[in-house]
């Protein structure tokens, strides 16, 4: 289920989001659910990495070692 959202966004950020628009032949609605939907992907991973790196008791390995480790499975 949807629910509607009203919010204000200043002109030049409008400016970008109506060419992005235009060029991708998307209506303004779906580059903004997008937009956010990555933002929060993206925001809740670097909370996820910030949090394990404060974890004393989480292992902290090399990228030699996490490939020897990815290549086993």
């Amino acid at each position: 289920m949807s629910k509607v959202i009203n919010f204000r966004i200043p002109e030049d950020l409008l400016k970008k989001l109506e060419v992005v628009s235009k060029e991708t032949d998307r209506n303004k609605s779906y580059i903004i659910r997008k937009a956010l939907e990555y933002y929060l992907n993206e925001y809740m991973d670097y909370l996820i990495a910030v949090n394990r790196l404060k974890d004393k008791n989480d292992e902290i390995i090399s990228y030699e070692e996490m490939r020897k480790r990815v290549e086993k499975v």
